[in-house]
């Protein structure tokens, strides 16, 4: 086990086996540009690219705990970016489930997915990798049993209210806090805000591909 895997333990940001087995399996280095391949056991953000980065270690760890992903959940992936956190997930939900990647520029849509499949997971069909407007969610494939944001907003999109299902759980970052979200009810969300997060902003339109 690594030395960065150990010390997010240690200090307790990953705390269940499903995802400390993850993070052992699916390794930072392969979702990284080569040059910073070095750096991937650092616990700090690295740029993919396109103004976007891969986020820091401790904050993915954050945010996965706080989804309590279980074996054949479906989950939405909004700013899938290099691809860790849908790989990550694909761990975890296992041969059952699904995660669906949403990511609106299209070269990291490809670098991402060409990340994923290093694990089998496209081929497998456990990640399903769309170019798409994050802030749209994606209808298609609602409802979801968990809804990961990986892009900051100042409010909570409708569209993401709409597809988690009740019961279901996400965590998406407002401002420079975390919201974790409980969709109770039809209209009935918990939130409870976790402060000291930065996050690249939520991008509301999707460039043309080319």
């Amino acid at each position: 086990m690594s030395r960065l895997i150990n010390m997010l333990i240690t200090q307790g940001y990953l705390k269940s086996d499903p995802l400390i087995e993850a993070f052992n399996d699916v390794r930072r280095e392969e979702f990284v540009p080569d040059e910073f391949v070095a750096e991937a056991e650092t616990n700090i953000p690295l740029p993919i690219g396109y103004g976007q980065t891969i986020s820091q270690p401790l904050t993915v760890a954050v945010m996965l705990e706080l989804l309590d992903l279980k074996p054949g959940q479906k989950v939405l992936d909004v700013g899938s970016g290099s691809g860790w956190t849908s790989a990550l997930m694909a761990s975890v939900v296992g041969e059952d489930g699904l995660v669906v990647a949403v990511e609106r520029i299209p070269e990291l849509r490809d670098f991402g997915k060409k990340n994923i499949d290093k694990f089998g997971f496209v081929g497998m069909h456990r990640v399903k990798c769309v170019l798409g407007d994050g802030r749209e969610g994606y209808a298609e494939d609602a409802p979801y049993d968990r809804i990961l944001v990986s892009a900051s907003s100042d409010e909570i999109p409708d569209a993401y209210k709409k597809q988690l299902a009740v019961g279901g759980k996400m965590v998406i970052p407002i401002y420079n806090s975390l919201a974790y979200v409980e969709k109770r009810g039809e209209d009935d969300f918990y939130v409870e805000r976790f402060p000291g997060f930065l996050f690249v902003p939520l991008v509301e339109h999707s460039p043309s591909a080319s």
